[in-house]
């Protein structure tokens, strides 16, 4: 792993995230991948933990925050239009002590809008509630934005909401996956959808894989949602083919 970077196995996918009222694609997550040349893609529900036991994540952390800070600049300006794109930081990476300082030095290399890099945190990534909240704050006056990755599966969700500058909320696929046939699951997301509106903050529903979990979050008023029933995660050329080009023509 510690070569990965090196010999260029690390690769970013990416997932749209459509907005159900429009239909329109102006955001993306980044996701990571791990292609080895000796046992072929590993996931990374196995690399990551790795990488955060041995501090890897964070050499592997910068190198996503400059790739994604790239894309962001080639994306935008073949489509013509803003693109926004999210990406995961880890617990250890987030409380890293020059984050803001690597963030804001890829942001002026590539000269992008602040807006239009996302940054993902978990509860893992909130539990100094105080250095917490100086980090969050600093990254929120670079003009980044902010989201709660598996918004709802943890026991202080509804605190971080007062105490964190939070811009978006995305909802845990384990409610979306069963939103058919369990009515709490439903009223779950109900309330966050509403809670989000409420706020002002963008909420967005992750592992959507059927038209029914559509209707079900349209009629809600959830503003975006991705998944496989859109689409799956692509190499950056294929997502660059089938979303950002069309974007460009229909500018």
């Amino acid at each position: 792993m510690r070569k990965a970077i090196e010999r260029d196995e690390l690769e970013l996918y990416y997932q749209p995230q459509i907005n159900l009222l429009t239909n329109e694609i102006s955001s993306f997550e980044a996701l990571l991948r791990w292609n080895n040349s000796e046992f072929g893609f590993i996931s990374p529900a196995e690399f990551i933990p790795l990488a955060e036991d041995t501090g890897l994540i964070i050499p592997i952390g910068n190198w996503v925050i400059d790739g994604a800070c790239r894309q962001i600049k080639e994306w935008t300006e073949k489509a013509g239009k803003p693109i926004r794109i999210a990406i995961n930081i880890s617990p250890k990476q987030f409380m890293q002590l020059d984050l803001v300082r690597v963030i804001k030095s890829s942001m002026e290399k590539y000269n992008i809008e602040p807006s239009l890099l996302e940054i993902e945190i978990t509860e893992g990534a909130m539990q100094d509630t105080k250095e917490t909240i100086l980090i969050l704050k600093r990254l929120k006056d670079l003009g980044i934005k902010i989201s709660v990755d598996d918004f709802g599966t943890g026991y202080s969700s509804l605190s971080y909401l007062k105490q964190f500058p939070i811009d978006v909320l995305k909802i845990d696929q384990s409610f979306i996956r069963d939103i058919k046939y369990n009515g709490k699951d439903a009223a779950i997301i109900t309330t966050i959808i509403h809670l989000g509106n409420s706020l002002g903050m963008e909420v967005i529903a992750e592992g959507v894989e059927e038209q029914s979990q559509v209707d079900f979050l349209t009629n809600a008023d959830c503003e975006k949602a991705q998944g496989f029933f859109f689409a799956k995660p692509l190499r950056s050329q294929e997502a660059e083919e089938k979303f950002i080009l069309i974007l460009k023509t229909s500018s």
